[in-house]
């Protein structure tokens, strides 16, 4: 077996390389290692289709080694992680591929404080996953399952009552996705007193990201003009990022949402340390919007856990990744769509300013980015002829931009990030560096 966890739990095509036979045995390992204490594993999942038969095979592996499951339904994944921690429960695990396609799923495990499994827990679990001498309780030592009624009403209270206050008069279109949002967004802005207009909001696990959410935002925009909104905001498939789209239509990413909020905070003395984490892959504009009001920006490997790691480690309370998984620490302990866009209405609200007037003081320096797909990903990234052809590409570009390459962390991917002054210029070495790794390392049509 190979290894199973990547950078954000373990992820496959469902029924595949994500068996029920494995997500059982999954189950089992996670019991014994995390469910000494007794109490209940919390278990939630978005809408795709397979998320029920995994459900299933996971809470019969956590039973069968004598730990008791919750089952909490379609939640966002911050949503498991608020009330993983609120229950006392011994662990939280969510079922979902976030922003993958339709076929793929994963399996994602909290600690019973709310954070990610370190590492080395992780690699514990993977440790036991084959092995067939785990204890088998009989008789009442068998674990219970148990469906948890309305289980996200504690987490609407929480994310509602981040607000500054009444939304009423704002009109706010929010596109869900076919997701893990479909039931709290909605809700959540109807508290709130805003003027809601849903997308995409019923739970069609078979058009979950399907042209839709935020990896595809050309209805949000649409919407947001037909209906005059004053903003919209797009989730993904579990609702740990959100996007924006201002009242013109136009897009505004995590990016531009984190220094946003990291600005309303500094002036109000309200950002601990000046500094905001972020990734490799965050726009050289960010940085220099934070550096121009002495906020200093860290910079992380791609990953929100890699994020959250660095922001515990310097106290940051505000942390994220340019796809709109940001993190505010004090009120979440891993990324939370709908906790960021209230943040971003309260500071709509507090400077009386559209959201258009605000992300215009975030420039945006060009940036391409392009996928490759590759046969295998650690070795085309290892390789010195790509290696080479990175640094020529950086001294083409100078001090006028960069070039990050990287493997995606869930696919075989290589990754081309390309930033420059210019688009043409940006766009020209992207497609350079691209074409030679799907020369070299891409995989057959």
């Amino acid at each position: 077996m190979g290894r199973l966890f990547g950078t954000d739990g373990i992820r496959g095509i469902a029924n595949a390389d994500l068996a029920p036979e494995l997500v059982f045995q999954v189950g089992r390992a996670a019991g014994v290692i995390l469910g000494a204490g007794g109490a209940p594993f919390f278990v939630g999942h978005d809408t795709r289709i397979s998320g029920p038969m995994l459900e299933a095979a996971l809470a019969s592996g956590l039973c069968s080694v004598g730990v008791n499951v919750d089952l909490g339904g379609i939640l966002p994944t911050p949503g498991v992680a608020f009330l993983t921690r609120l229950r006392g429960a011994a662990c939280g695990v969510v079922i979902s591929a976030s922003h993958n396609p339709v076929e793929d799923n994963g399996i994602k495990f909290f600690a019973g404080d709310g954070f990610k499994l370190p590492d080395d827990v992780e690699a514990r679990i993977e440790t036991l996953v084959e092995r067939r001498d785990l204890a088998r309780p009989a008789g009442t030592a068998v674990g219970t399952i148990r469906r948890v009624p309305q289980p996200d009403e504690p987490y609407l209270d929480h994310v509602a009552a981040l607000s500054d206050g009444s939304l009423a008069g704002m009109r706010v279109v929010v596109d869900c996705a076919f997701g893990a949002a479909v039931y709290a967004a909605p809700r959540l802005w109807e508290r709130l007193g805003a003027r809601v207009t849903p997308l995409h909001a019923e739970p069609d696990g078979t058009r979950i990201n399907v042209n839709c959410g935020s990896t595809h935002l050309a209805p949000l925009q649409e919407a947001v003009r037909a209906h005059a909104a004053d903003v919209g905001f797009a989730h993904d498939g579990d609702a740990d990022r959100v996007l924006a789209v201002d009242e013109r239509g136009d897009v505004v990413d995590g990016d531009a949402l984190m220094g946003i909020c990291a600005l309303d905070r500094q002036r109000r003395g309200a950002l601990p340390g000046n500094v905001v984490v972020a990734t490799v892959m965050s726009n050289l504009g960010l940085e220099q919007a934070l550096a121009a009001a002495s906020i200093r920006l860290e910079r992380t490997r791609v990953g929100d856990r890699y994020v959250l790691e660095r922001m515990r480690e310097i106290d940051a309370t505000v942390g994220g990744e340019q796809s709109g998984h940001v993190i505010f620490l004090e009120h979440a302990t891993t990324g939370d769509g709908l906790v960021t866009a209230v943040q971003v209405a309260n500071v709509m609200l507090r400077s009386g300013r559209r959201l258009s007037e605000l992300s215009a003081a975030i420039p945006r320096l060009p940036q391409v980015l392009l996928n490759v797909r590759v046969r295998e990903r650690d070795g085309a990234s290892a390789s010195p002829e790509l290696a080479a052809a990175v640094s020529a590409a950086e001294a083409r570009l100078a001090s006028r931009g960069r070039i990050l390459v990287r493997p995606s962390g869930t696919e075989p991917l290589i990754r081309v990030m390309v930033e420059a002054e210019r688009q043409e210029e940006a766009e020209r070495v992207a497609a350079e560096v691209a074409d030679l790794i799907a020369r070299w390392f891409g995989a057959p049509a």
